[in-house]
């Protein structure tokens, strides 16, 4: 339960960071900061934070098919080479 309520207690000031850092932003620009300014400003950071994450995990994807395709076909050429041996012995 602890953690639970500390987790919780954490997000809750990461959102409050994130509301003042917005909220301090908009007085720069000479603008009003609004509810929905802000959650417009989180809605474009969860984009921003997505795609970089698409990027990362299509990098991880190109480079691990590769090496995952290489050790299927080098697995599927063991299994043939093995049952030709079988074959060859009980023949």
């Amino acid at each position: 339960m602890e953690s639970a309520a500390d987790n919780a207690k954490n997000k809750v000031n990461e959102y409050a960071d994130r509301a003042r850092s917005y909220i301090d932003e908009q007085k720069r620009k000479n603008e009003e900061p609004t509810k929905d300014g802000f959650f417009e400003n989180l809605k474009s950071n969860i984009s921003d934070a997505w795609e970089d994450t698409k990027d990362f995990a299509d990098k991880a994807w190109e480079t691990t098919k590769d090496t995952a395709s290489d050790a299927w076909e080098k697995t599927k050429d063991s299994a043939e080479d093995v049952k030709a041996e079988f074959r060859k012995a009980t023949n």
